[in-house]
């Protein structure tokens, strides 16, 4: 398996035009949308290799983000969570050990995630993707260090959000107890003072029918979502520094909900063409 990844990175460095991204940028949501640096071009990117990776906190949007530019440029969306959970309902070799794992309530080892992440890679490289765009990993250093030796990732999106409005918006998270469904019942609406601008994001409310099905996660509380965000920071951290010194680092600083923030990515990931060049041809 290790020299079978191995081959893969090789691969991935000599599809993409640049091999390991070395361009920093950074949005600033203080700053004109002209003086923003922004992902330079590098041709079509259904021609050519995304292998992006996604950071930011708990309830930031990692997940919404990433599954929408999965579907605008073509490539898998792979969140470890998924990952593991797939795993679990398989017969595969890992599932009885992480079955374990996960009734003592303990944490996936980073061994096991990365094995799982390898595997997944392999298989999308044996199928023809053209790449794919982590989700939430790594997380800290060490899963950065090990996650170097198995692939490249050319560029880092890091997104950020004031964390009054991350804890308003873990704490409205809902989840319908019938099909599943997330959603968010927080109203956000911050008149802009003293320089610093305002920020708006809309509830993303149910369908009609789930609305009386509504439960909050039990973990959904202030003090546990304040010590999440704590751990996160302190553990992160460390991994955008590491990213940063590699020069593939992009901070985006969400300015709104997703009507708002996605069309200033997209222009942040030089994408915004892209995009409607798609919608033209659809």
């Amino acid at each position: 398996m290790a020299a079978m990844i191995t081959r893969l990175a090789k691969r991935a460095s000599a599809a993409s035009p640049a091999g390991r991204c070395l361009i920093s940028s950074e949005v600033n949501r203080h700053a004109p949308p002209h003086d923003a640096a922004r992902f330079p071009t590098r041709g079509d990117p259904s021609e050519r290799r995304v292998q992006w990776a996604f950071l930011g906190c708990p309830g930031v949007g990692k997940g919404t983000y990433a599954s929408r530019l999965s579907s605008l440029l073509g490539v898998p969306h792979i969140a470890t969570g998924d990952l593991v959970r797939d795993e679990l309902a398989s017969s595969g070799p890992l599932s009885s050990q992480l079955s374990d794992i996960v009734k003592q309530g303990q944490l996936v080892s980073d061994e096991i995630i990365i094995n799982l992440l390898s595997k997944r890679l392999v298989a999308g490289e044996a199928k023809g993707e053209l790449g794919f765009i982590l989700d939430g990993f790594p997380r800290t250093i060490k899963q950065a260090e090990i996650l170097e030796g198995v692939t490249d990732i050319d560029l880092v999106i890091n997104l950020k959000l004031r964390e009054d409005v991350l804890l308003e918006k873990c704490l409205g998270r809902r989840i319908c107890n019938q099909c599943g469904g997330n959603f968010n019942v927080a109203s956000i609406d911050i008149k802009a003072e003293n320089g610093n601008p305002g920020m708006i994001m809309a509830p993303i409310l149910p369908p009609a029918n789930c609305m009386s099905k509504l439960i909050t996660r039990s973990d959904d509380t202030e003090p546990v979502v304040k010590e999440r965000l704590r751990i996160y920071n302190e553990m992160t951290q460390p991994v955008e520094e590491y990213y940063r010194r590699r020069g593939n680092l992009l901070e985006f600083n969400l300015p709104g909900g997703i009507p708002e923030s996605w069309p200033k990515l997209l222009r942040a990931l030089n994408l915004d063409d892209y995009e409607d060049k798609r919608s033209a041809a659809a």
